[in-house]
């Protein structure tokens, strides 16, 4: 087949350094499959949190920025922006984020939503951390 001709050219160490690659590939992709639920929703603006919510109770909240209100919705373990004063609302359009790390952002209005904790009662903090 004309579609893999380039693979004749290639060396035993080419083929072993594609086959790694694949793999990591293919790990990395189970690891996003695997991610925890997250505990808590953060939203901040600048350097500064606005507001904090658990993940487990359904809200609607009204979050005032720089260009005026943007609509957050926390419902069956996510949250997602469902409005926003921004010109072109890539903000809603991200859809929820539910997962430990998970981030939301409106740029314009000076928004960031993120996750955090573990809904397992793990909150990442650590017991002990050594220099």
């Amino acid at each position: 087949m004309k579609i893999f001709a380039w693979t004749k050219h290639l060396t035993p160490f080419d083929c072993k350094l594609v086959g790694v690659v694949a793999v990591l590939v293919c790990l990395s992709f189970s690891l996003l499959l695997y991610r925890s639920s997250g505990a808590r929703v953060v939203v901040s603006s600048g350097d500064r949190v606005v507001f904090v919510a658990p993940l487990d109770k359904d809200q609607r909240v009204e979050l005032e920025g720089p260009l005026g209100v943007t609509v957050l919705q926390i419902e069956n373990g996510a949250a997602r922006i469902i409005s926003s004063p921004c010109a072109h609302k890539v903000c809603v359009r991200m859809g929820e984020a539910r997962h430990s790390g998970d981030l939301l952002a409106c740029v314009p209005n000076d928004l960031v939503v993120s996750i955090e904790g573990d809904s397992t009662g793990e909150d990442g903090e650590y017991d002990f951390i050594r220099r």
